[in-house]
C-alpha cells in the first residue's frame, strides 16, 4: 500500500453554490472529501490527509495533515462559501504544507476540486506544474460543473506537464443524475488506491456487488461500517491461517510429547510386565501375617497357664 500525505483543496467560491449537482456543488465536494479520506487511510493507516480552501480573499489551510477524520469534518463545516478561486496560490500553499510533513517517507499528493473558471494563464500554470514535478509532488484535478473550454484546456496543459512516475490525473466530471462521489470512484484518482471501480471486482475476484463498493458499503456514507467490515475480514483471515498452521503442526507435536517404552508387554511367565511390582508388594506384606498368628498363640498359652 502506498504511504502518502495528501492535501485536499476544495473550491468554496460562489460557483460552488450551484445546484447542478445533488444536492449542491459544495455538498457534493464534502461527500467526495469524506470518500477520499476513507480511501487514503484504508489503503495505508499511516497515510495522512489535510484540507484547505482556495476561495474567498485567499487560500486558507483548514486542517493540517492528520489521520483524525473528525478534524476534517470540522474543517468542512467551518468553511464559508465566498469570493472567487485562487488556484495557483492554493496549490503553492498546499505544496508548502506537504513540505513540512512529519513523516518524510510519505509521498506528496495534492487533490484539487475546481468548479470555477480558471483565471490564471496557461503559461503560468505550466510553469507551476514543472516546479511541482521537480519537488516530486503529484497533483490530481477533479474538474466538475459547466467549465468553459478555455479552462479545460488550461487544466489539460497543467496535467500534461506534471505527469510523473507517481501519477497525476485529471478527472472531468460533467453534471448528471449520479452523485459526484459515485462518479469519482470510477476514476484513476481513487481506483489506484485499492477502491474497486463501480461494476468491477474486488481483490478476491468476486463480483463487487453493492454498486461496486467493497463489502457492498459506500465508505462515503458509512465509513465506520466499511472499516469495521474490513477489519473483521482481516481478523477472520488471520484466524483461519492460524488454525491451518496449528493443524499442520499438531500430529508432529503429539508424537514428540509421548515417551517411548522399551519394556516388553509380557514377562517370561506370560503375565503383564506392569504386574511385577504389585506382586513384589504382596510378597513383602505376607511375612507380617505369621507374626499375628504367633501373637494369637502366645495369648492362648498365657490363658492356659493362668487356668
Amino acid at each position: 500500500m502506498v504511504l502518502e500525505a495528501t492535501m485536499i483543496v476544495v473550491d468554496n467560491s460562489e460557483s460552488s453554490r450551484n445546484g447542478d449537482y445533488v444536492p449542491s456543488r459544495w455538498e457534493a465536494q464534502s461527500d467526495a472529501v469524506n470518500l477520499i479520506f476513507s480511501a487514503k487511510t484504508q489503503a495505508n493507516p499511516e497515510s495522512s490527509v489535510g484540507l484547505m480552501s482556495m476561495g474567498g480573499k485567499g487560500p486558507e489551510v483548514l486542517v493540517t495533515l492528520t489521520t483524525d477524520f473528525g478534524k476534517v469534518l470540522d474543517g468542512i463545516h467551518r468553511t464559508k462559501i465566498r469570493g472567487s478561486t485562487h488556484l495557483a496560490t492554493g496549490i503553492q500553499i498546499a505544496g508548502l504544507a506537504l513540505k513540512h510533513r512529519q513523516n518524510k517517507s510519505q509521498r506528496q499528493r495534492i487533490i484539487v476540486f475546481t468548479c470555477s473558471p480558471v483565471a490564471e494563464s496557461e503559461k503560468d500554470l505550466v510553469k507551476l506544474a514543472k516546479r511541482m514535478k521537480k519537488n516530486n509532488i503529484s497533483i490530481d484535478f477533479i474538474a466538475f460543473g459547466d467549465l468553459e473550454p478555455e479552462s479545460t484546456k488550461k487544466l489539460e496543459a497543467f496535467n500534461e506537464n506534471i505527469k510523473g512516475g507517481d501519477g497525476s490525473h485529471l478527472a472531468i466530471i460533467p453534471p448528471g443524475p449520479s452523485l459526484l462521489s459515485d462518479t469519482l470512484v470510477t476514476t484513476p484518482i481513487l481506483s489506484v488506491d485499492g477502491v474497486a471501480p463501480r461494476g468491477g471486482t474486488d481483490e478476491g475476484g468476486a463480483d463487487g456487488g453493492g454498486g461496486g463498493f467493497e463489502f457492498g458499503v459506500d465508505p462515503s456514507t458509512d465509513p465506520e461500517l466499511a472499516l469495521a467490515l474490513r477489519m473483521s475480514m482481516e481478523e477472520e483471515k488471520a484466524r483461519q491461517e492460524k488454525e491451518g498452521k496449528a493443524k499442520e503442526q499438531a500430529p508432529g507435536e503429539s508424537l514428540e510429547g509421548i515417551p517411548e517404552e522399551n519394556q516388553p508387554l509380557l514377562d517370561g511367565q506370560g503375565e503383564a510386565s506392569g504386574s511385577g511390582g504389585d506382586k513384589m508388594d504382596e510378597d513383602k506384606k505376607e511375612p507380617s501375617e505369621p507374626k499375628n498368628e504367633k501373637r494369637d498363640g502366645d495369648g492362648d498359652g498365657d490363658k492356659m497357664d493362668t487356668a
